[in-house]
């Protein structure tokens, strides 16, 4: 791999890191505070991280100044709802289906009985979606949108 690939990715995972900060933050606002249903709440806060992510991606990542900006965000957002189901699907799969249970990994760390395992399972089972989803949507944006 040469040095310039090996580089941008590793701006696509700083602004990833924001993205995954937005994505977060509004996913709690929506499920915990906004009482709406989880699958929701994750699209509204992947969404969102998808929109901030494209104009950063493009930017810096890429240093890109293709003046058809509205197609690369067509496109973009297009690699990005694939990965909303990918990401979906993970949390399904890890929160929903086999009921994955992380919490004993939290309560050997913070050392603490007094965790809400429903609420660590699924937001662990979203950092794994998450991780997944970024592998993704680097490669899929290299080839296609930018």
């Amino acid at each position: 791999m040469n040095f310039i690939f090996i580089f941008r990715f590793v701006k696509f995972i700083i602004v990833g890191f924001s993205g995954l900060i937005i994505d977060f933050g509004i996913t709690y606002l929506c499920k915990e505070i906004l009482k709406i249903n989880r699958y929701i709440a994750n699209s509204a806060g992947f969404t969102v991280a998808a929109s901030t992510n494209y104009i950063l991606n493009r930017m810096w990542t890429f240093e890109n100044s293709d003046p058809r900006i509205m197609q690369q965000y067509l496109y973009f957002f297009a690699i990005s709802l694939v990965g909303l189901a990918f990401n979906n699907f993970i949390i399904w799969l890890l929160n929903g289906k086999l009921s994955a249970d992380f919490s004993h990994f939290a309560v050997r760390i913070l050392n603490s009985n007094k965790i809400d395992k429903e609420k660590l399972n699924f937001y662990s089972a979203k950092l794994i979606a998450i991780i997944c989803v970024v592998i993704w949507n680097f490669f899929m944006n290299s080839i296609f949108t930018f």
